[in-house]
C-alpha cells in the first residue's frame, strides 16, 4: 500500500487536505470520493512534491489567455496522435511566456515521474481551477482527454467573454459618475468662492437657493480634506466588513433585492452554474460531484445555499428539478420544466449548457437596457446639479441693482 496525500473539496465546497493508503492512484481517488468528497489533487505523498510552484511564482504570472492557449493546443495535439508528454515538452518549448514555459515544464516533468495530468495540474491552482481539474481527471479515467481539454478551452473563453461583456456595459456609466463628482467638486471649491467674495461685499441677505449653495460651498472648503478622510476610512471598516461571511452575505441580499441589478447578478450567477454544470456532466463527472464544484465557483454564498440544498436533495434521491425549485431567484420556473425534461431524456449537460447560452443572450440584453436607462438617468442629474448651481449664483445677479440702492 502507498500513502497518497490529497486535496479535495467537502460539502460544504471549503477545500480538505489529508492522505489515504492505496494500491494505487485510481484507489486512492476512489477512497477520497467515498469519503464525500470531491477530489481535486491526488498524488503519491512525497516531501518535494510541492517544489515546482515556487519556482513560477517568482518568475511571474501566468496569464488566463495563456492556460486557454494551452489547453486548446494541448487537446489538438492529442487529437492528431501525439502522445501526451511530447506533446507537453512541444507547448513548453514554443511558448514564449518564461512563467508559462516554467509551468509547462513542471507540468511534464510529473507527468514523466508518473503523475497524472490532472494531479499535475491540480499543483498550479492560480492557472488551473477546482473545474478544470476535475474535467481533467474525468478525461483521463474516460479515455476522451482531448475532447475535454477542448471543452476547458472553450469554457474559459465563454467566461472571459461573459465577464468581459459586464465590464464593458459598466465603462460609460462608470466614467459618467467620476465626471460628474469632479464637476460638482471644481464648482463648489473654485467657482462659487470667486461669487461669495463678491456677494459679501453687498452685506445683503442672499435668496435661499444662492445661501443654501454658498453654505455647501464653504462646508466642502472647509471639511473637505475631513469628509475624504472620512469616506476613505469608511471604505477601508467596509472592505474588512465584506471580508467576513456575514458582510459579504449582507451585501449579496441587498445586491439580489436591488431592481435590475438584482436580475442580472441571478443571471450571470445561473449562466455560470449551467455552464459549468453541463461541461462538468458531459465530460464524465458524476452529478453530485459536478454540483460541488460549481457550487464554489458559482461567486454568490446566498445562492451557493441554495445549491447546497439542491446537492443535498440530489443526494437523497431526489431529481435535479426538484431542488433546484427550492431557489426561484436563481431558477424560473421555465429552466426548472426544461432540465426536468432533458433529466429524463438523457441530455442534461447538453440541456445546461444550451440555457446558459440562451441565458447569456439574455444577460447581455439586459446589459444593454441597463445601460441605456443609468447613461440618461446620470446625465440628467449632472444637468440638475450644474443647472442648480449656476442658477443659485446668478439669482443675486438679477436682483444687483436693487441690492446697490
Amino acid at each position: 500500500m502507498t500513502l497518497f496525500a490529497y486535496t479535495a473539496l467537502d460539502a460544504q465546497g471549503q477545500s480538505t487536505a489529508g492522505a489515504v493508503e492505496a494500491a494505487n492512484r485510481a484507489g486512492a481517488v476512489d477512497s477520497v470520493m467515498a469519503r464525500g468528497l470531491v477530489p481535486v489533487s491526488v498524488e503519491e505523498h512525497a516531501p518535494a512534491a510541492r517544489a515546482a510552484p515556487a519556482r513560477v511564482r517568482r518568475g511571474g504570472r501566468v496569464s488566463g489567455r495563456q492556460v486557454e492557449a494551452f489547453s486548446r493546443e494541448l487537446s489538438s495535439l492529442l487529437s492528431a496522435g501525439v502522445p501526451l508528454g511530447r506533446a507537453l515538452q512541444v507547448l513548453s518549448r514554443e511558448t514564449s511566456s518564461p512563467a508559462a514555459r516554467r509551468m509547462w515544464e513542471a507540468v511534464h516533468e510529473d507527468v514523466l515521474n508518473g503523475s497524472s495530468l490532472a494531479d499535475a495540474l491540480a499543483k498550479w491552482p492560480s492557472a488551473f481551477s477546482a473545474v478544470n481539474v476535475a474535467m481533467v481527471r474525468a478525461g483521463e479515467t474516460g479515455g476522451f482527454l482531448d475532447l475535454v481539454l477542448s471543452q476547458i478551452a472553450e469554457f474559459r473563453a465563454r467566461e472571459r467573454e461573459l465577464l468581459g461583456k459586464v465590464k464593458a456595459a459598466m465603462v460609460y456609466p462608470s466614467i459618467l459618475a467620476v465626471l460628474m463628482c469632479a464637476v460638482v467638486a471644481f464648482l463648489l471649491t473654485y467657482f462659487i468662492p470667486r461669487f461669495q467674495v463678491l456677494f459679501d461685499e453687498f452685506g445683503e441677505s442672499l435668496p435661499l437657493l444662492t445661501s443654501a449653495i454658498v453654505g455647501v460651498s464653504r462646508a466642502t472648503v472647509s471639511y473637505g480634506v475631513f469628509a475624504i478622510a472620512g469616506a476613505v476610512a469608511a471604505v477601508v471598516v467596509g472592505r474588512r466588513a465584506l471580508a467576513t461571511e456575514r458582510g459579504a452575505r449582507r451585501l449579496e441580499r441587498v445586491l439580489l433585492a436591488l431592481p435590475g441589478v438584482g436580475r442580472i447578478l441571478a443571471r450571470f450567477a445561473l449562466i455560470r452554474f449551467c455552464r459549468m454544470v453541463g461541461t462538468l456532466v458531459g465530460a464524465g463527472v458524476p452529478l453530485v460531484a459536478a454540483l460541488q464544484v460549481a457550487r464554489g465557483a458559482i461567486g454568490n454564498m446566498t445562492l451557493a445555499d441554495a445549491v447546497s440544498q439542491a446537492i443535498d436533495n440530489v443526494k437523497g434521491g431526489e431529481s435535479l428539478s426538484r431542488g433546484l425549485q427550492l431557489c426561484p431567484v436563481l431558477f424560473t420556473p421555465s429552466v426548472i420544466e426544461m432540465v426536468a425534461v432533458a433529466e429524463e431524456s438523457g441530455r442534461l449537460d447538453k440541456e445546461l449548457v444550451r440555457q446558459a447560452e440562451g441565458n447569456e443572450q439574455e444577460l447581455d440584453r439586459r446589459l444593454r437596457m441597463l445601460v441605456a436607462v443609468v447613461e440618461p438617468a446620470l446625465l440628467f442629474i449632472m444637468a440638475a446639479l450644474v443647472g442648480t448651481i449656476v442658477v443659485g449664483m446668478l439669482l443675486p445677479v438679477f436682483t444687483l441693482q436693487e441690492m446697490v440702492k
